[in-house]
């Protein structure tokens, strides 16, 4: 995530909160969900029932400078989880696997390192873990700080175990050529195999055992390296799907100041290659999700950056796209949504998102219907 202020503390204004436009006529918005702790990836398991990566809001133990220029230092707790909520909005949220480590700043607002996404392979959930910054500097920050820049694996009854050392790889191959970062923020879950988006190495990390095979103790190679802007900045990969072609897409935040119409989603070959742009014009995408139809809907979390005299990125200010096949890209929601983090579609095309995604004890989950 080379100086891309995802999602961290000086980035968080919200600027010139000016929410033009409208949503797509027939849009109906319902909170199903609230009072969650800094939640971003969000993700439908077979049975129905949604689940939402909580990064935690940090705690009380050991500090280490921030990533960041700027920003005060993040502590260390273990307030991160796994969180199963009703999609009709009636059971109360649960947290199914809880104790996880977080790194945040004072009062634990916009949490930089935790659980940040979630993704399903039948009943199996992977849990992707953030970090933000050198791998090396997890070592002693807290019990579980192993976990960081991890992929999980979560077992029944509460229980976890680490799958892929993502930051690991960073460390030890660094995809980009430019200076050691990891921050892994999206997952994707396919038979075998996971890949995952990590926005500080600017690349997706593949995890597959077969690997093993070929390469003794290696489980993870890299997928694929995404371009720096055409303004030369950074990629930072915040979300991986599979289309209904086979092909993988990857979405990019960019690095900040954020332009608008500077990120782009990419479209891979199955098994890896040289990503080719799918859709340009986009500001700041932190998720995406195909739905059954092969429509893409697209998660923004800033208004982006026109230079000038009181320039602003609004960051902050979100919207909610979709791109059906063939055609061309729609604004479906461009009011209420706040720090916008992750996006969910039901078999009957409900959508869901998560809002308020850097807010300890503020973050909901909203249930999105189009006409």
């Amino acid at each position: 995530m080379k100086h891309s202020c995802l999602l961290s503390r000086p980035c968080v204004v919200l600027g010139a909160w000016m929410l033009v436009g409208s949503a797509l006529a027939g849009t109906h918005v319902e909170t199903i969900a609230q009072g969650l702790n800094n939640p971003r990836g969000i993700a439908l398991a077979p049975n129905g029932w949604l689940y939402v990566a909580e990064t935690g809001s940090g705690g009380s133990g050991t500090c280490i400078p921030s990533p960041e220029a700027g920003q005060p230092p993040r502590c260390y707790g273990e307030t991160g989880a796994l969180t199963r909520i009703d999609p009709d909005g009636i059971v109360a949220p649960k947290h199914v696997v809880s104790g996880l480590p977080s790194m945040a700043g004072p009062g634990g607002f916009a949490a930089s390192s935790g659980p940040v996404d979630v993704d399903f392979w039948g009943m199996q959930a992977n849990i992707v873990m953030g970090w933000g910054g050198d791998p090396a500097l997890r070592a002693g920050v807290g019990p579980k700080s192993r976990l960081f820049g991890t992929l999980l694996r979560a077992l029944p009854h509460g229980h976890y175990i680490p799958i892929a050392d993502i930051a690991g790889h960073e460390a030890r191959f660094n995809p980009d050529g430019t200076h050691v970062d990891s921050n892994p923020y999206g997952v994707l879950a396919l038979p075998g195999r996971q890949i995952v988006a990590d926005a500080g190495a600017n690349a997706l990390i593949e995890r597959n055992p077969f690997l093993a095979w070929f390469h003794p103790h290696r489980l993870t190679r890299t997928f694929a390296v995404l371009p720096r802007t055409a303004a030369g900045l950074d990629a930072v990969p915040t979300t991986v799907v599979e289309g209904p072609d086979g092909y993988v897409y990857a979405g990019e935040l960019t690095g900040a100041p954020f332009f608008r119409g500077a990120a782009s989603i990419y479209r891979i070959a199955p098994f890896g290659g040289k990503p080719q742009v799918y859709v340009g014009g986009l500001t700041a995408v932190v998720d995406m999700a195909f739905d059954r139809r092969g429509t893409l809907y697209i998660v923004e979390i800033a208004s982006g950056l026109v230079p000038g005299p009181g320039a602003d990125p609004g960051v902050g200010v979100g919207r909610l796209l979709r791109k059906k096949r063939g055609g061309p890209v729609e604004v479906v929601l461009d009011e209420g949504l706040v720090f916008p983090a992750g996006i969910a579609i039901a078999h009957d095309g409900t959508l869901y998102l998560t809002n308020y995604g850097v807010f300890p004890g503020g973050g909901e989950v909203l249930k999105v219907t189009v006409d």
